[in-house]
């Protein structure tokens, strides 16, 4: 098994710019790509980024591409994502995923583990 737990969401002014993590647990020396999902009321879980195992490749949804980066430290097993240029339409709950493969992918329903989010609230 694998836990992730995110952390680092919280009201933040538009424009502005926000730190997240997800640190992994158990069995993480299995896990391969891992990704950002959001979640905002009344609306569909969407991709927000993947990194490969090395950290090496990054995918990013249109949405989050020159805004937002993210980045891995294996040695920590911790993955991060850093927000800048925030906008209202950023608000979410954001989840952090892991899955067993060698591929990044978009498709949440890919995904094996997930964590339990963390909301990211921007004011206009």
């Amino acid at each position: 098994q694998v836990q992730l737990v995110e952390s680092g969401g919280g009201l933040v002014q538009a424009g502005g710019s926000l730190s997240l993590s997800c640190a992994g647990s158990g069995r993480t020396s299995s896990i391969y790509p891992m990704g950002w999902f959001r979640q905002a009321p009344g609306k569909e879980r969407e991709f927000v980024a993947a990194i490969s195992w090395s950290g090496g490749s990054t995918y990013y949804a249109d949405s989050a591409k020159g805004r937002f980066t993210i980045s891995r430290n294996n040695a920590k097993n911790t993955m991060y994502l850093q927000m800048k240029t925030l906008k209202s339409d950023d608000t979410a709950v954001y989840y952090c995923a892991a899955r067993f493969s060698t591929t990044m992918t978009s498709d949440p329903d890919e995904y094996d583990y997930w964590g339990q989010g963390t909301q990211v609230t921007v004011s206009s």
